[in-house]
Protein backbone atom coordinates (compact mmCIF):
# COMPACT_ATOMS: atom_id res chain seq x y z
CA UNK A 1 0.00 0.00 0.00
CA UNK A 2 2.84 2.45 0.46
CA UNK A 3 3.22 2.27 -3.56
CA UNK A 4 -0.30 4.21 -3.59
CA UNK A 5 1.27 7.37 -2.02
CA UNK A 6 5.12 7.72 -2.17
CA UNK A 7 7.09 10.27 0.28
CA UNK A 8 8.79 12.81 -1.54
CA UNK A 9 12.50 12.46 -1.00
CA UNK A 10 13.90 13.17 2.55
CA UNK A 11 15.21 16.75 1.86
CA UNK A 12 12.06 18.03 0.57
CA UNK A 13 10.15 15.58 2.90
CA UNK A 14 8.84 18.20 5.37
CA UNK A 15 7.57 20.37 2.74
CA UNK A 16 5.48 17.13 1.00
CA UNK A 17 4.00 16.54 4.44
CA UNK A 18 3.03 19.62 4.72
CA UNK A 19 1.18 20.25 1.31
CA UNK A 20 -0.06 16.86 1.91
CA UNK A 21 -1.45 17.80 5.41
CA UNK A 22 -3.03 20.67 4.20
CA UNK A 23 -4.76 18.68 1.36
CA UNK A 24 -6.31 15.99 3.83
CA UNK A 25 -7.51 18.97 5.98
CA UNK A 26 -9.32 20.55 3.14
CA UNK A 27 -11.00 17.04 1.86
CA UNK A 28 -12.30 16.74 5.71
CA UNK A 29 -13.59 20.43 5.92
CA UNK A 30 -15.41 19.75 2.62
CA UNK A 31 -16.48 16.23 3.55
CA UNK A 32 -18.84 17.99 6.32
CA UNK A 33 -19.22 21.74 5.34
CA UNK A 34 -22.95 20.83 4.78
CA UNK A 35 -23.92 19.94 8.12
CA UNK A 36 -22.03 23.09 9.37
CA UNK A 37 -23.62 25.31 7.04
CA UNK A 38 -26.85 23.98 7.78
CA UNK A 39 -26.54 24.50 11.18
CA UNK A 40 -24.85 28.03 11.05
CA UNK A 41 -27.73 29.25 8.51
CA UNK A 42 -30.51 27.62 9.69
CA UNK A 43 -32.07 30.46 11.42
CA UNK A 44 -32.14 31.94 7.55
CA UNK A 45 -33.20 28.38 6.06
CA UNK A 46 -35.87 28.57 8.52
CA UNK A 47 -37.50 31.29 7.23
CA UNK A 48 -38.42 29.69 4.39
CA UNK A 49 -41.62 27.82 3.54
CA UNK A 50 -41.66 24.33 4.34
CA UNK A 51 -38.25 24.19 6.55
CA UNK A 52 -39.16 24.06 10.16
CA UNK A 53 -37.10 23.30 13.13
CA UNK A 54 -37.95 19.61 12.69
CA UNK A 55 -37.12 19.72 9.08
CA UNK A 56 -33.59 20.57 9.79
CA UNK A 57 -33.04 18.40 12.03
CA UNK A 58 -33.99 15.69 9.15
CA UNK A 59 -31.49 17.18 6.91
CA UNK A 60 -28.58 15.83 9.65
CA UNK A 61 -30.57 12.88 10.18
CA UNK A 62 -30.50 11.78 6.19
CA UNK A 63 -27.22 12.96 5.44
CA UNK A 64 -25.49 11.25 8.02
CA UNK A 65 -27.73 7.79 7.98
CA UNK A 66 -26.36 7.60 4.36
CA UNK A 67 -22.81 8.02 5.64
CA UNK A 68 -23.71 5.45 8.64
CA UNK A 69 -25.18 2.83 5.98
CA UNK A 70 -22.24 3.20 3.40
CA UNK A 71 -19.04 3.56 5.88
CA UNK A 72 -18.04 0.11 5.83
CA UNK A 73 -18.54 -0.16 2.33
CA UNK A 74 -16.61 3.39 2.03
CA UNK A 75 -13.89 1.53 3.88
CA UNK A 76 -13.77 -1.45 1.24
CA UNK A 77 -13.94 1.02 -1.69
CA UNK A 78 -11.31 2.72 -0.11
CA UNK A 79 -8.66 -0.34 0.76
CA UNK A 80 -9.62 -1.28 -3.15
CA UNK A 81 -8.97 1.43 -4.93
CA UNK A 82 -6.38 3.70 -3.22
CA UNK A 83 -6.20 7.05 -1.30
CA UNK A 84 -5.99 9.35 -4.63
CA UNK A 85 -8.95 8.14 -6.53
CA UNK A 86 -11.01 7.97 -2.72
CA UNK A 87 -10.10 11.68 -2.26
CA UNK A 88 -11.17 13.41 -5.90
CA UNK A 89 -14.56 11.59 -5.00
CA UNK A 90 -15.49 12.42 -2.02
CA UNK A 91 -14.15 15.96 -3.33
CA UNK A 92 -16.42 15.92 -6.51
CA UNK A 93 -19.19 14.73 -5.23
CA UNK A 94 -19.25 17.21 -1.80
CA UNK A 95 -18.83 19.78 -4.83
CA UNK A 96 -22.00 17.93 -6.11
CA UNK A 97 -24.04 18.14 -3.13
CA UNK A 98 -23.29 21.41 -1.59
CA UNK A 99 -24.28 22.76 -5.31
CA UNK A 100 -27.88 20.84 -5.04
CA UNK A 101 -28.41 22.09 -1.58
CA UNK A 102 -28.18 25.32 -3.01
CA UNK A 103 -30.71 24.81 -6.20
CA UNK A 104 -33.05 22.91 -3.68
CA UNK A 105 -36.84 24.72 -4.06
CA UNK A 106 -38.09 22.86 -1.11
CA UNK A 107 -37.86 20.37 1.77
CA UNK A 108 -37.85 17.42 -0.17
CA UNK A 109 -34.88 18.35 -2.97
CA UNK A 110 -33.27 19.66 0.14
CA UNK A 111 -32.93 16.42 1.71
CA UNK A 112 -32.44 14.37 -1.34
CA UNK A 113 -28.97 16.10 -1.80
CA UNK A 114 -28.37 16.36 2.34
CA UNK A 115 -27.91 12.63 1.32
CA UNK A 116 -25.51 12.96 -1.86
CA UNK A 117 -23.44 14.40 0.71
CA UNK A 118 -23.77 11.42 2.91
CA UNK A 119 -21.41 9.41 0.36
CA UNK A 120 -18.51 11.53 0.76
CA UNK A 121 -18.80 11.55 4.66
CA UNK A 122 -18.59 7.97 4.05
CA UNK A 123 -15.07 8.01 2.40
CA UNK A 124 -13.56 11.02 3.99
CA UNK A 125 -12.04 8.75 7.07
CA UNK A 126 -10.62 6.00 5.83
CA UNK A 127 -9.55 8.22 2.56
CA UNK A 128 -7.65 10.35 4.26
CA UNK A 129 -5.89 7.57 7.54
CA UNK A 130 -4.73 5.59 4.41
CA UNK A 131 -3.16 8.39 3.07
CA UNK A 132 -1.39 9.29 6.49
CA UNK A 133 -0.37 5.43 6.84
CA UNK A 134 0.80 5.16 2.96
CA UNK A 135 3.18 8.43 3.20
CA UNK A 136 3.74 9.92 6.43
CA UNK A 137 6.30 8.53 9.20
CA UNK A 138 5.09 6.67 12.07
CA UNK A 139 6.82 9.66 14.38
CA UNK A 140 4.49 12.23 12.87
CA UNK A 141 1.44 10.71 12.00
CA UNK A 142 -0.29 11.64 15.27
CA UNK A 143 0.15 15.15 14.63
CA UNK A 144 -0.95 14.85 11.01
CA UNK A 145 -3.65 12.80 12.00
CA UNK A 146 -5.07 15.48 14.56
CA UNK A 147 -4.18 18.28 12.09
CA UNK A 148 -6.44 16.74 9.13
CA UNK A 149 -9.11 16.11 11.46
CA UNK A 150 -9.10 19.53 12.77
CA UNK A 151 -10.69 20.32 8.92
CA UNK A 152 -13.95 19.05 10.08
CA UNK A 153 -13.57 22.03 12.72
CA UNK A 154 -12.01 24.15 9.94
CA UNK A 155 -15.09 23.69 7.89
CA UNK A 156 -17.75 25.04 10.80
CA UNK A 157 -15.55 28.02 11.45
CA UNK A 158 -15.61 28.58 7.50
CA UNK A 159 -19.73 28.06 7.89
CA UNK A 160 -20.10 30.33 10.79
CA UNK A 161 -17.76 33.35 9.93
CA UNK A 162 -17.36 34.20 5.92
CA UNK A 163 -19.84 32.16 4.58
CA UNK A 164 -22.94 33.39 7.00
CA UNK A 165 -21.49 36.79 6.12
CA UNK A 166 -21.57 35.80 2.92
CA UNK A 167 -25.30 34.68 3.23
CA UNK A 168 -26.04 38.08 4.59
CA UNK A 169 -25.03 39.87 1.50
CA UNK A 170 -26.01 37.49 -0.89
CA UNK A 171 -28.36 34.94 0.44
CA UNK A 172 -27.68 31.61 1.91
CA UNK A 173 -28.08 30.14 -1.46
CA UNK A 174 -25.09 31.94 -3.02
CA UNK A 175 -23.19 31.07 0.30
CA UNK A 176 -23.31 27.48 -0.54
CA UNK A 177 -22.73 28.01 -4.22
CA UNK A 178 -19.38 29.16 -3.16
CA UNK A 179 -18.60 26.46 -0.82
CA UNK A 180 -19.34 24.16 -3.96
CA UNK A 181 -17.00 25.76 -5.72
CA UNK A 182 -14.20 25.70 -3.21
CA UNK A 183 -14.60 21.84 -2.95
CA UNK A 184 -14.44 21.72 -6.86
CA UNK A 185 -10.94 23.40 -6.55
CA UNK A 186 -9.80 20.75 -4.08
CA UNK A 187 -10.84 17.77 -6.19
CA UNK A 188 -8.87 19.57 -8.93
CA UNK A 189 -6.10 20.27 -6.24
CA UNK A 190 -5.82 16.52 -5.18
CA UNK A 191 -5.95 15.22 -8.86
CA UNK A 192 -2.89 16.99 -9.97
CA UNK A 193 -1.11 17.06 -6.85
CA UNK A 194 -1.41 13.23 -5.78
CA UNK A 195 0.79 10.49 -7.41
CA UNK A 196 -1.57 8.32 -9.21
CA UNK A 197 -2.69 4.84 -7.03
CA UNK A 198 -1.57 1.59 -7.62
CA UNK A 199 -4.00 -0.42 -10.28
CA UNK A 200 -7.32 -1.32 -8.18
CA UNK A 201 -7.11 -4.56 -6.13
CA UNK A 202 -8.96 -7.32 -6.68
CA UNK A 203 -11.79 -7.95 -4.41
CA UNK A 204 -11.23 -9.73 -1.37
CA UNK A 205 -11.90 -13.51 -0.95
CA UNK A 206 -13.68 -12.21 2.60
CA UNK A 207 -14.27 -8.99 4.10
CA UNK A 208 -15.11 -8.89 8.15
CA UNK A 209 -17.78 -6.04 8.68
CA UNK A 210 -18.94 -6.52 12.03
CA UNK A 211 -16.64 -4.19 14.48
CA UNK A 212 -14.88 -6.12 17.24
CA UNK A 213 -12.68 -5.55 19.55
CA UNK A 214 -11.37 -1.69 19.92
CA UNK A 215 -13.11 -0.84 17.13
CA UNK A 216 -16.33 -2.35 18.67
CA UNK A 217 -16.04 -0.06 21.38
CA UNK A 218 -14.73 3.21 19.82
CA UNK A 219 -17.68 2.88 17.60
CA UNK A 220 -20.13 2.62 20.26
CA UNK A 221 -17.93 5.59 22.11
CA UNK A 222 -18.72 7.37 18.71
CA UNK A 223 -22.35 6.64 18.48
CA UNK A 224 -23.14 8.63 22.06
CA UNK A 225 -20.27 11.23 21.27
CA UNK A 226 -22.17 11.69 17.85
CA UNK A 227 -25.25 12.41 18.73
CA UNK A 228 -24.15 15.35 21.15
CA UNK A 229 -22.31 16.90 18.85
CA UNK A 230 -24.97 16.59 15.84
CA UNK A 231 -27.40 18.08 17.94
CA UNK A 232 -25.10 20.80 19.18
CA UNK A 233 -23.76 21.70 15.43
CA UNK A 234 -27.63 21.67 14.59
CA UNK A 235 -29.29 23.59 16.76
CA UNK A 236 -26.63 26.16 18.29
CA UNK A 237 -27.31 29.16 15.77
CA UNK A 238 -30.88 28.80 15.88
CA UNK A 239 -30.34 28.69 19.88
CA UNK A 240 -28.63 31.89 19.91
CA UNK A 241 -31.58 33.96 17.85
CA UNK A 242 -34.79 31.95 19.72
CA UNK A 243 -33.58 31.94 23.48
CA UNK A 244 -30.55 34.48 23.60
CA UNK A 245 -31.80 37.03 21.50
CA UNK A 246 -28.41 36.72 19.20
CA UNK A 247 -28.89 38.01 15.58
CA UNK A 248 -28.18 35.97 12.73
CA UNK A 249 -24.44 36.66 12.15
CA UNK A 250 -23.75 36.46 15.72
CA UNK A 251 -25.92 33.00 16.13
CA UNK A 252 -23.19 32.15 13.01
CA UNK A 253 -20.27 33.23 14.64
CA UNK A 254 -21.23 30.62 17.65
CA UNK A 255 -20.64 28.20 14.91
CA UNK A 256 -17.17 29.61 14.06
CA UNK A 257 -16.23 29.61 17.78
CA UNK A 258 -16.93 26.24 17.93
CA UNK A 259 -14.52 25.63 15.12
CA UNK A 260 -11.72 27.37 15.74
CA UNK A 261 -11.99 25.76 19.86
CA UNK A 262 -12.24 22.40 17.90
CA UNK A 263 -8.81 22.79 15.47
CA UNK A 264 -6.70 23.40 18.73
CA UNK A 265 -7.99 20.67 20.41
CA UNK A 266 -8.27 18.30 18.01
CA UNK A 267 -4.36 19.45 17.14
CA UNK A 268 -3.16 19.81 20.55
CA UNK A 269 -5.25 16.70 22.05
CA UNK A 270 -4.01 14.24 19.39
CA UNK A 271 -0.47 15.20 19.93
CA UNK A 272 -0.65 14.00 23.19
CA UNK A 273 -2.29 10.50 22.63
CA UNK A 274 0.78 8.66 22.24
CA UNK A 275 0.56 4.85 23.10
CA UNK A 276 -0.12 4.07 26.74
CA UNK A 277 -2.05 7.12 27.40
CA UNK A 278 -3.97 7.60 24.09
CA UNK A 279 -6.53 5.00 25.86
CA UNK A 280 -7.30 7.22 28.75
CA UNK A 281 -8.20 10.63 26.75
CA UNK A 282 -11.86 9.65 25.28
CA UNK A 283 -13.41 9.25 28.48
CA UNK A 284 -11.33 12.25 29.77
CA UNK A 285 -12.77 14.09 26.54
CA UNK A 286 -16.41 12.80 27.16
CA UNK A 287 -16.32 13.80 30.45
CA UNK A 288 -15.19 17.94 29.49
CA UNK A 289 -18.31 17.52 26.90
CA UNK A 290 -20.87 17.08 29.55
CA UNK A 291 -19.64 20.16 31.21
CA UNK A 292 -19.76 21.90 28.08
CA UNK A 293 -23.69 20.89 27.41
CA UNK A 294 -24.35 22.38 31.41
CA UNK A 295 -22.30 25.59 30.06
CA UNK A 296 -24.84 25.40 26.80
CA UNK A 297 -28.19 24.81 28.72
CA UNK A 298 -27.02 27.48 31.74
CA UNK A 299 -26.36 30.36 29.24
CA UNK A 300 -30.45 30.60 29.72
CA UNK A 301 -29.94 32.43 32.43
CA UNK A 302 -26.24 33.55 32.00
CA UNK A 303 -25.84 34.73 28.38
CA UNK A 304 -22.37 35.10 27.96
CA UNK A 305 -21.91 31.41 28.94
CA UNK A 306 -23.02 29.88 25.81
CA UNK A 307 -19.24 31.65 24.44
CA UNK A 308 -17.42 29.47 27.05
CA UNK A 309 -20.03 26.37 26.05
CA UNK A 310 -19.15 26.52 22.17
CA UNK A 311 -15.11 26.61 23.39
CA UNK A 312 -15.92 23.70 25.41
CA UNK A 313 -17.62 21.42 23.51
CA UNK A 314 -15.03 22.04 20.64
CA UNK A 315 -11.76 21.50 23.11
CA UNK A 316 -13.35 18.63 24.23
CA UNK A 317 -16.34 16.68 22.53
CA UNK A 318 -14.96 17.29 18.84
CA UNK A 319 -11.47 15.92 20.49
CA UNK A 320 -12.61 12.78 21.17
CA UNK A 321 -13.03 11.88 17.53
CA UNK A 322 -9.88 12.56 16.74
CA UNK A 323 -8.29 10.59 19.13
CA UNK A 324 -10.35 7.83 18.46
CA UNK A 325 -8.68 7.94 14.84
CA UNK A 326 -5.44 8.27 16.50
CA UNK A 327 -6.00 5.04 18.37
CA UNK A 328 -7.53 3.26 14.95
CA UNK A 329 -3.69 4.08 13.28
CA UNK A 330 -1.96 3.13 16.13
CA UNK A 331 -3.72 -0.60 16.75
CA UNK A 332 -5.29 -1.49 13.14
CA UNK A 333 -4.20 -4.71 11.79
CA UNK A 334 -2.19 -4.95 8.15
CA UNK A 335 -4.62 -3.93 5.44
CA UNK A 336 -7.05 -2.68 7.78
CA UNK A 337 -6.70 0.86 8.70
CA UNK A 338 -9.32 1.43 5.67
CA UNK A 339 -12.22 -0.98 7.51
CA UNK A 340 -11.12 -0.24 11.09
CA UNK A 341 -11.97 3.93 10.18
CA UNK A 342 -14.92 3.41 8.35
CA UNK A 343 -16.45 1.35 11.20
CA UNK A 344 -15.61 3.66 13.56
CA UNK A 345 -16.66 6.02 11.83
CA UNK A 346 -20.06 4.36 11.45
CA UNK A 347 -20.97 4.71 14.92
CA UNK A 348 -19.94 8.13 14.73
CA UNK A 349 -22.25 9.24 11.55
CA UNK A 350 -24.94 6.78 13.13
CA UNK A 351 -24.85 9.20 15.96
CA UNK A 352 -25.58 12.01 13.89
CA UNK A 353 -28.42 10.70 12.44
CA UNK A 354 -30.19 9.91 15.67
CA UNK A 355 -29.15 12.89 17.58
CA UNK A 356 -30.48 15.50 15.79
CA UNK A 357 -34.29 14.75 15.72
CA UNK A 358 -34.95 14.02 19.22
CA UNK A 359 -33.38 17.17 20.31
CA UNK A 360 -35.45 19.07 17.36
CA UNK A 361 -38.37 17.47 18.80
CA UNK A 362 -37.73 19.12 22.13
CA UNK A 363 -36.67 22.31 20.48
CA UNK A 364 -39.51 22.42 18.15
CA UNK A 365 -41.82 22.98 21.68
CA UNK A 366 -38.88 25.55 23.15
CA UNK A 367 -37.76 23.13 25.18
CA UNK A 368 -33.99 23.94 25.02
CA UNK A 369 -33.01 23.55 28.64
CA UNK A 370 -34.64 19.48 28.16
CA UNK A 371 -32.24 19.14 25.20
CA UNK A 372 -29.31 20.45 26.53
CA UNK A 373 -29.51 17.74 29.07
CA UNK A 374 -30.13 14.98 26.75
CA UNK A 375 -26.71 16.41 25.30
CA UNK A 376 -25.55 16.16 28.57
CA UNK A 377 -26.85 12.49 28.99
CA UNK A 378 -25.37 11.55 25.54
CA UNK A 379 -21.72 12.56 26.55
CA UNK A 380 -22.20 10.81 30.05
CA UNK A 381 -23.02 7.50 28.07
CA UNK A 382 -20.19 7.97 25.81
CA UNK A 383 -17.81 9.02 28.76
CA UNK A 384 -19.14 5.00 30.44
CA UNK A 385 -18.37 3.29 27.36
CA UNK A 386 -14.74 4.57 26.92
CA UNK A 387 -14.08 4.15 30.91
CA UNK A 388 -15.25 0.60 30.63
CA UNK A 389 -12.86 -0.07 27.20
CA UNK A 390 -10.08 1.51 28.73
CA UNK A 391 -10.49 -0.44 32.43
CA UNK A 392 -10.81 -3.50 30.20
CA UNK A 393 -7.81 -2.63 27.45
CA UNK A 394 -5.78 -1.99 31.16
CA UNK A 395 -6.08 -5.46 32.73
CA UNK A 396 -6.21 -7.28 28.89
CA UNK A 397 -2.61 -5.89 28.31
CA UNK A 398 -1.75 -6.49 32.44
CA UNK A 399 -2.43 -10.41 31.19
CA UNK A 400 -0.45 -10.38 28.62
CA UNK A 401 2.17 -9.20 30.41
CA UNK A 402 2.01 -11.91 32.98
CA UNK A 403 1.50 -14.36 30.15
CA UNK A 404 4.91 -13.17 28.06
CA UNK A 405 6.99 -13.80 31.62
Amino acid sequence: MAAQLTAAPPRSAGRSDRWLTALLTCAMAFSMLQLFLLGALGPRLVADPGVSPGVLGLTTTTGFAVAALLSPAGGRIVDRIGPRRSLVLLLLLSAAALALIGAAPGAGLLLGAVALGGVPQALANPATNKAVLAAVPAARRGAVTGLKQSGVQLGAFAAGLPLTALAGAAGWRAAVWTASGGALLAALWALRSLPADAPPAPPPSRTVLAARGMVAWLAAFSLFLGAGIASINTYLALYGVQRLGLGPTAAGALVAVLGAAGIAGRVGWSGAARPGRAERLPARLACGAVGAAVLLGAAQQAGPLVWAGAVAVGVFAVSGNAVSMVLVLQRAAPGRAGQDSALVAAGFFAGFAVGPPAFGLLAGQGRYGAGWLLVAAEFTAAAAVAFLWARRDRRSRAEQGEAGE
